[in-house]
């Protein structure tokens, strides 16, 4: 029953963490490659970057920048590239409009 109860709450509280996010140098210290797309019908997710970390809590699609990986959910490298992405990724300046627009094997892991 404790050992329930301990992991109930340990999954809970990992997912508060939400879209946080920290952007790497190097490639090959990345979770994810993303490629920056220009339009929405070419991405597999749209973003909303916001200005607090508490905004993108639980949030797959809301992201908040920390400065320190260990602050991070996820760790991700910007390619110039689509051909070497793992998601494409379109930014968009409206909270409303943050969403998945494919399934992928990345959901979820931004929360």
């Amino acid at each position: 029953m404790k050992i329930t109860v301990f992991l109930l709450l340990f999954f809970l509280s990992f997912s508060l963490f939400g879209g946080v996010i920290y952007v790497t140098k190097y490639r090959s210290d990345a979770d994810v490659l993303i490629y920056r797309t220009k339009y929405k019908s070419d991405a597999d997710l749209i973003v909303y970057v916001t200005k607090y970390k508490s905004d993108s809590t639980g949030e797959d699609t809301i992201w908040f920048y920390s400065k320190y990986k260990s602050d991070a959910n996820a760790t991700i490298y910007f390619t110039k590239y689509r051909s070497d992405a793992d998601l494409q990724v379109y930014f968009t300046e409206y909270k409303s409009d943050a969403e998945w627009k494919t399934s992928s094997r990345f959901r979820g892991i931004f929360k």
